[in-house]
């Protein structure tokens, strides 16, 4: 978030060249939060992970906030919950992770990339998974 706030001035300038009619839909930039599905308030049904979810809400919040405060410099904030992907980090949960649900690190970039690029400016503000699914907060 700070990161983000150091990068405004730039993120706000045109980028895309003087062709006004490919700006009509598309923002000036992107700010994406790698956020968590246990973030979601409404979606935790079985508790725990105190602290990790409270920081991902946390960031869902700020998402939002940007979002709201930067359309207007033509810059689109959104969260994205990347699934179970195999890195060191999930280690020591991937034998909880059904089949089929533990994702390559490639696999993830291209899904997160294919999410990114397939946003329109309602969904800034919003938290989606790996699939583009929405996820409430």
């Amino acid at each position: 978030v700070m990161f983000s706030k150091e990068l405004i001035p730039l993120m706000a300038q045109n980028r895309r060249g003087k062709n006004e009619a490919s700006l009509s839909s598309r923002c000036n930039s992107v700010i994406v939060n790698l956020s968590a599905r246990v973030g979601s308030i409404s979606d935790n049904n079985l508790g725990g992970w105190y602290s990790y979810r409270m920081s991902k809400a946390a960031l869902n919040q700020a998402t939002r906030t940007m979002a709201l405060e930067l359309k207007r410099q033509s810059i689109w904030c959104i969260a994205l919950h990347p699934g179970t992907t195999d890195t060191d980090l999930s280690k020591p949960f991937q034998k909880n992770v059904a089949d089929g649900r533990l994702f390559p690190v490639d696999f993830t970039v291209e899904s997160l990339l294919k999410v990114i690029n397939s946003m329109e400016d309602e969904h800034s503000g919003g938290l989606f998974d790996w699939a583009g699914k929405a996820i409430p907060f």
